[in-house]
């Protein structure tokens, strides 16, 4: 971050994309304006660069290489909330702007784009509603299974656990889906030769949301699922 009051505010952008985030939640325009200082841009907004400063430091910042396979159930669920959740309920509003901003400015020459704002806002309000059921009903049930230890569990009013998991693989598929159709919508997240700023940073983002979304469902697919299976098996029955 040495010197980055002095860079432009497209250039920062141009370098991580994320911190986008960052110029978007100060009123900073990164797109068309965003060839000036960062410093000269907090002037003209009354912002704090201090602030500004301090934010986009710990963006990039990566997450500690955790063994999940070795976590217990109710560590692994409060992961999955505490990053994956939250990385989606953060990323969700920015890019819901992004995408609609870009639709309406480029999708008479890219109609393409259109379908993808209304797949995202599906996916959006879809995702949503999975992770609510995922913090109201399934892993509160696997924090049970957790704190119980050799005793047994009362069977819940869903019956097995295989019954809800089923529900939540179902909407992993159905998002998985939706994001391929996106991916091939977008050439694979490709922006053409007139997009703008904002266009490739939307694109960007996508593509890290993708990525994102395959790293939480396989947590949960593959390993927080059948760890509670197991236990189910063992304390329920």
């Amino acid at each position: 971050m040495k010197n980055l009051a002095s860079e432009k505010v497209s250039k920062i952008v141009a370098g991580n994309y994320k911190t986008a985030q960052v110029f978007t939640a100060h009123g900073i325009d990164f797109c068309c304006n965003g060839g000036i200082p960062l410093e000269e841009a907090c002037e003209s907004k009354g912002a704090d660069i201090s602030e500004i400063l301090k934010e986009l430091s710990v963006i990039g910042s990566e997450a500690e290489d955790l063994k999940f396979k070795d976590m217990p159930m109710d560590e692994l669920a409060n992961y999955i909330v505490d990053n994956h959740h939250t990385y989606v309920r953060k990323s969700i509003p920015a890019l819901l702007v992004y995408l609609e901003k870009i639709a309406s400015v480029h999708g008479e020459n890219h109609p393409e784009l259109l379908k993808i704002a209304r797949l995202f806002r599906q996916s959006s309000a879809d995702l949503a509603a999975h992770m609510e059921k995922e913090e109201r009903i399934l892993f509160p049930f696997i924090y049970e299974l957790s704190k119980t230890g050799d005793g047994k569990v009362s069977k819940p009013n869903f019956g097995h656990i295989e019954n809800p998991i089923a529900l939540m693989k179902e909407e992993h598929e159905n998002e998985g889906a939706r994001f391929r159709e996106i991916a091939a919508l977008s050439d694979n997240y490709t922006p053409p030769g007139d997009a703008c700023q904002t266009y490739h940073v939307a694109y960007r983002m996508l593509n890290d949301f993708e990525s994102d979304l395959h790293k939480h469902i396989h947590l949960e697919n593959n390993i927080l699922f059948p760890k509670a299976v197991d236990s189910y098996e063992d304390l329920v029955g």
